[in-house]
């Protein structure tokens, strides 16, 4: 298991765009067999921040995720929302929280 979290700092005026596109990336990515968790959380005192939590079952997992074509869209999309670049921090899990992972 691969967990990924992704850091994103949107644009003020691109709140709901973010949104929108990054839920439709969210919604293909579980399809993935290769993804066991797609999470888009956004934070309670900066509405402009936002966490994507991406748990991969395989590294494999997250080569086949970035070839697809809901990523290829959903990465264009955020060249024009983004207020910075988006960084990442990879985790190991430990012990799943959640049966079937």
């Amino acid at each position: 298991m691969l967990i990924v979290h992704v850091f994103v700092k949107v644009k003020p005026d691109c709140v709901d765009a973010f949104k929108e596109a990054t839920s439709a990336n969210a919604s293909q990515s579980l399809k993935e067999p290769g993804i066991a968790r797609f999470d888009v959380i956004q934070q309670a005192d900066d509405p402009t921040r936002f966490v994507l939590v991406e748990a991969y079952r395989s590294v494999e997992a997250t080569a086949a995720h970035k070839a697809t074509a809901h990523y290829a869209a959903w990465r264009d999309r955020m060249e024009s929302l983004m207020a910075e670049p988006r960084s990442s921090v990879k985790y190991s899990n430990v012990f799943p929280g959640e049966k079937g992972w």
